[in-house]
């Protein structure tokens, strides 16, 4: 049996169970989701069927696009991304697929910049990221130093959420990125990682959920004890980018900040604080109905375990609750 076919069948079978409010439903689900977040969603799905051990998430890491294209042609209850259904793709839903919308932020991620090691540049204005979008910055002596090699722009599908950002912020939402920076699609974010490890004169743009070295030390610990240090409530912040290759910092000046010249790298505090500029809001688009495992799926991640999860990969949970403090009277 096909393995699409059989997810069917499990997803359906699940659909039939009735649930009280704060259960969880045996059998499975899926879930589309823009393969920027592939490493939030992994660890999700484990620790959730872990928990929950007659449950079964299965994922598709697909484009944006596709994530969204699969809610509104009914091939999957959850999708992952950075846009919310529109007010016209809500009635839709409604009307014909008769189902109900809900979607939620569950996270705060930033786009970032990465070069290889040997490449001598370590920090970009939005002014230059710009020039570089549009084609008037091609080569890396506009940038620094002497060196003038084209650069490339390597990032990961056209369909990607990292795209739409990139056009939108730089673009005013038109056009495509200029073929001048030899910009180039591969197929995703992995795939971008392992581009700019590979060539110096590549720019890659990627999530930075995927440059977080905490979620990767946390993956070594048995899954038990990482469960169990999820549900604790205390501060789980994920403080280490990866060295395998440069992530640079990102300046704004502008009148709102004196037009400082100081650059900062994607690390949760600065993205919370806005001060590294490029970070955009994650959704979790939910048509699943209350007793099935797509819904239990959806309430675990915008509760306290899934958000303090977010927390590991390097990007800003959206929920972020608060932290019990017990104070002893020592007289």
């Amino acid at each position: 049996m096909p393995i699409a076919m059989a997810a069917t069948l499990l997803v359906a079978a699940a659909s039939c169970q009735k649930t009280k409010r704060g259960e969880y439903v045996d059998g499975a689900a899926t879930v589309y989701c823009d393969d920027g977040f592939k490493n939030i969603l992994g660890e999700e799905i484990e620790v959730f069927e872990y928990t929950y051990p007659k449950t079964s998430v299965i994922p598709y890491y697909v484009s944006e696009t596709e994530a969204l294209n699969a809610i509104m042609e009914d091939k999957t209850d959850i999708a992952i991304t950075t846009t919310e259904l529109t007010k016209d793709q809500i009635k839709y839903v409604k009307a014909k697929l008769k189902k109900i919308v809900r979607q939620k932020c569950i996270a705060v991620d930033a786009v970032a910049f990465i070069t290889n090691k040997d490449n001598p540049v370590d920090e970009l204005s939005l002014d230059e990221v710009r020039d570089i979008m549009n084609g008037k910055i091609t080569r890396w002596h506009q940038i620094a130093g002497k060196d003038t090699t084209r650069i490339k722009l390597i990032f990961d599908n056209a369909g990607s959420s990292t795209v739409s950002f990139l056009r939108d912020r730089f673009l005013g939402g038109k056009g495509e990125i200029s073929k001048l920076t030899y910009s180039q699609a591969v197929k995703n974010n992995a795939q971008v990682f392992d581009y700019i490890k590979k060539d110096p004169n590549a720019i890659g743009v990627i999530s930075v959920s995927w440059l977080g070295d905490s979620l990767e030390n946390a993956k070594k610990v048995p899954l038990d004890k990482r469960v169990m240090s999820y549900k604790n409530e205390t501060d789980t912040v994920a403080r280490e980018l990866t060295t395998e290759v440069n992530v640079l910092a990102i300046s704004n000046p502008n009148e709102e900040n004196d037009f400082t010249p100081i650059a900062y790298k994607p690390y949760q505090a600065y993205i919370a604080t806005g001060e590294y500029p490029l970070f955009r809001k994650v959704y979790m688009i939910s048509t699943a109905s209350n007793s099935s495992v797509a819904h239990s799926f959806f309430a675990f991640v915008t509760g306290f375990v899934g958000q303090k999860i977010i927390t590991m990969t390097g990007i800003l949970p959206y929920e972020m609750h608060k932290r019990v403090v017990n104070v002893v009277n020592n007289k």
